[in-house]
C-alpha cells in the first residue's frame, strides 16, 4: 500500500508538471505568433536554421539535469515544427515517395505538422520551390558509401536556390515482411544499392541467391512486399510502419557507420551564425597551375577547407567545394569579388 501510496503522488507531481508545460508552451506559442507577424510584414524567413541551433547549444549549455543534447535537440526540433506552422504555415518538397529516408529526414527537421510534397526527381524538388508550390526543398546530397549524389549537384548549376541547412542521418536497413519465418521468403525487393549494402546479412541467412528484385525505391519496395506472399523488403522503419508490413530485423546493413547527407533548399540567404559552413561551385580554368592558384586565395584567407570534389557537369568540370565560414565575413567576401565569375555560391549554414 505504501508503493501504491507513493507512485500516485508521483504521478500527481508528473501531471501537475506537465500542466505547468502545457502553459509555458501556450505562452511560448503567443510569442511565437507575434513574432510571426513581424517578420510577415517585414519578409522574413519563418526558418532560421542559425536560430534554432542557437537556443539548442544554450540550453544544453544550461542543462542540469538528465536531458542531454540529443534530447533536448528531438524536443525542441518538434517544438520549432509547431511553431513555424502557427507563425506560417509553409509546404515542404522533398524527394518522394512516402517512406523514403529523405521522407524521414524531412520529418525530423518540419516535424509531423507541416505540409509535405512528394516529388519524384530532385530537380523537381528545385522546381518545386523555385515556383513557389513549396518554400523549403529536402534533398540528398552525399552518401557515406556511395558519394556525392550527382542529380543534386546538376540542380545547384541550373537553379539559383540556396543551401539554408545541411545535417546527416544515420541510414539503417530494416528486413520486413508478412512471412512468419524468414525460410517462406522466396522473393526479396529493395533499391538496388541497398542489396549490396546489406550483403553480410543475406549472405549470414542464406539469401543471397532468392530472387532480388530492384525497384526504384525502398518505399516502393514495402508496398510490394505487403501484397505479395512469400516476399520481403530491405526498407527503413518508417517505410514499413507506414505500410504495416512487420519488421523481423532491423539494422541489417554491413557498414553501421553508413549516413546519408541532406541539404534543405529555399530562396532566401541565411544569417550569419558565427559557426557556419558555406557551399560553392567554382569553374577554374583548365590550365597548368589554375587550381593550386585558385586554393592559396583560401589560404590566404586563413579559410579551412572541408570537401573539394571534381565532376562533369553538363559537360563542364565543375569543382564543389564546402567551406568554414559564412559568404557574408570578409576575407570570404574578397575571394568571392576576385572570382565572381567563376564562383556560385550555393548557401551558408550553420555548421552541425
Amino acid at each position: 500500500m505504501e508503493n501504491e501510496a507513493q507512485l500516485k503522488l508521483l504521478r500527481n507531481q508528473l501531471d501537475s508538471i506537465d500542466d505547468e508545460v502545457l502553459h509555458l508552451l501556450n505562452k511560448r506559442m503567443d510569442i511565437v505568433k507575434l513574432v510571426g507577424e513581424l517578420k510577415h510584414q517585414s519578409g522574413g524567413a519563418i526558418y532560421r536554421p542559425e536560430r534554432e541551433r542557437e537556443i539548442i547549444n544554450r540550453l544544453t549549455a544550461n542543462s542540469k539535469g538528465l536531458l542531454n543534447e540529443a534530447a533536448i535537440e528531438a524536443i525542441y526540433l518538434e517544438i520549432f515544427a509547431v511553431s513555424r506552422n502557427l507563425e506560417l504555415p509553409e509546404k515542404v518538397a522533398f524527394l518522394g515517395p512516402v517512406g523514403t529516408f529523405t521522407h524521414q529526414a524531412s520529418e525530423m527537421r518540419f516535424g509531423a505538422m507541416s505540409e509535405y510534397l512528394s516529388v519524384g526527381s530532385i530537380s523537381g524538388v528545385f522546381e518545386a520551390v523555385k515556383t513557389g508550390r513549396a518554400k523549403y526543398g529536402v534533398i540528398p546530397i552525399e552518401n557515406s558509401t556511395s558519394g556525392m549524389v550527382y542529380d543534386t549537384l546538376r540542380s545547384f548549376n541550373e537553379y539559383n536556390l540556396k543551401i539554408i541547412a545541411h545535417f546527416n542521418i544515420p541510414i539503417h536497413h530494416s528486413f520486413a515482411t508478412n512471412c512468419d519465418s524468414i525460410s517462406q521468403v522466396k522473393k526479396l525487393y529493395s533499391k538496388d544499392v541497398a542489396f549490396g549494402q546489406c550483403y553480410k546479412f543475406l549472405k549470414e541467412y542464406a539469401l543471397e541467391h532468392i530472387e532480388q528484385i530492384p525497384v526504384e525505391s525502398t518505399a516502393k519496395a514495402a508496398k510490394l512486399a505487403l501484397n505479395e506472399p512469400n516476399s520481403a523488403a530491405i526498407c527503413p522503419k518508417i517505410a514499413a510502419k507506414l505500410n504495416n508490413l512487420p519488421i523481423l530485423f532491423e539494422n541489417i546493413e554491413d557498414n553501421s557507420s553508413n549516413h546519408t547527407s541532406f541539404v534543405i533548399i529555399s530562396n532566401f540567404d541565411n544569417g550569419q551564425s558565427g559557426n557556419d559552413n558555406t557551399a560553392i561551385l567554382a569553374k577554374i580554368p583548365q590550365r597548368s597551375g589554375s587550381l593550386v592558384e585558385f586554393l592559396q586565395d583560401f589560404k590566404a584567407e586563413n579559410i579551412n577547407l572541408e570537401k573539394i570534389e571534381s565532376h562533369i557537369i553538363s559537360s563542364e568540370l565543375v569543382f564543389y567545394i564546402e567551406f568554414n565560414g559564412h559568404f557574408k565575413d570578409a576575407n570570404i567576401q574578397s575571394i568571392l569579388s576576385k572570382h565572381k565569375n567563376q564562383i556560385k555560391v550555393l548557401g551558408s549554414y550553420v555548421r552541425e
